[in-house]
């Protein structure tokens, strides 16, 4: 069975667009490959969140994962923090990383601007937004991973931990780490703002409208729906350069339904905007309703703790091999 790592940081309210895009593709490769899933509250700590707001973030983040169906005993599922080696290895990539290519990551640029613009509180940007991505490339190495299940925004981190790989391999000692692939769906692998439909759907949108929330009631998310963005000519078509904002909300069904675009489309022909906005919301909800409830019931529950533990152990032994490995090759003293 080949090996697949993937995580989703856990601070503010997990959206549709994480669940589409990330959670959904989790649970469909379970049952065929050898899995570990990540809440990545490290990652979390680049722009210093509210601790109670990360703690909380951390195990609501990890309830929806299990709701979504991801199964503790088919799947590693764990808490980043909880597995020490990640920061362990994440300090001898960052020795092997280069300042240019790290200067070069986009997120990192976006995100260096947004904190620069902010007019209040501290926009000062840390050490650990800019080499952050070596820990991401840590987090995929540590588990010999051969596939990375990842949205086409979180490509370039891949290509870092790939380029990474392969450098170690020829510069260190052949073999030391597996070289991964990173896999994106033909759809869903982006999917946009409900308001600015060029954009990706962000949980750390301010604009609530922008974003559906995975614990968002109906009501909310047909209001949502109804004030998505779309254009002035009231006809349903699949062209997401000239038409974005429909062709977002045809993804979007798309894939909550399980029906095709095409069906959709010829389904809709002779409708309005106003259809498709309410039919989308439609298949939204009945696709979220399941999930909630199990959610709330796990989020009350003793056993969430218990399969984080499980998945942290699993995760550690064989983290703990690729590190000693790393560590021996590089001539640390074990």
């Amino acid at each position: 069975m080949k090996r697949v790592f993937s995580g989703i940081q856990p601070t503010g309210n997990l959206t549709l667009g994480n669940y589409l895009g990330a959670l959904k593709r989790f649970v469909d490769i379970q049952n065929e490959h050898d899995c570990y899933y990540c809440i990545v509250d490290l990652h979390a700590l680049t722009v210093m969140p509210e601790p109670s707001l990360l703690h909380k973030g951390t195990l609501d983040a990890a309830a929806i994962f299990l709701a979504a169906g991801v199964d503790p005993n088919k799947a590693n599922l764990f808490i980043q923090s909880h597995v020490t080696e990640h920061s362990e290895l994440a300090w001898l990539l960052q020795c092997l990383s280069y300042y240019g290519e790290l200067s070069r990551m986009t997120q990192f640029k976006d995100k260096k601007q947004q904190i620069e613009n902010k007019k209040k509180g501290n926009n000062s940007v840390t050490a650990g937004l800019f080499t952050y991505p070596a820990l991401m490339a840590a987090d995929i190495l540590l588990y010999d991973t051969d596939i990375v299940p990842v949205g086409q925004d979180q490509k370039q981190h891949v290509e870092l931990a790939r380029n990474i790989a392969i450098r170690a391999n020829n510069i260190i000692q052949e073999g030391v780490f597996v070289v991964p692939e990173p896999v994106i769906p033909k759809v869903g692998g982006k999917i946009m703002s409900l308001r600015e439909p060029t954009k990706k759907m962000s949980k750390s949108d301010p604009i609530e409208a922008a974003k559906i929330l995975l614990l968002d009631s109906p009501d909310v998310i047909i209001k949502k729906f109804k004030k998505a963005k779309t254009d002035s000519d009231n006809i349903i078509s699949y062209d997401p350069e000239n038409k974005a904002g429909v062709s977002n909300l045809l993804e979007i069904q798309s894939i909550c339904s399980g029906k095709s675009i095409e069906q959709i489309v010829e389904e809709l022909a002779d409708e309005g905007y106003g259809r498709l906005k309410i039919s989308t919301a439609e298949s939204v909800i009945a696709l979220l309703e399941p999930i909630q409830k199990r959610f709330y019931a796990l989020r009350e529950s003793s056993d969430l703790m218990k399969y984080l533990k499980q998945g942290a152990e699993n995760a550690s032994k064989v983290a703990k091999q690729t590190l000693t490995r790393y560590q021996k090759a590089i001539g640390l003293v074990q």
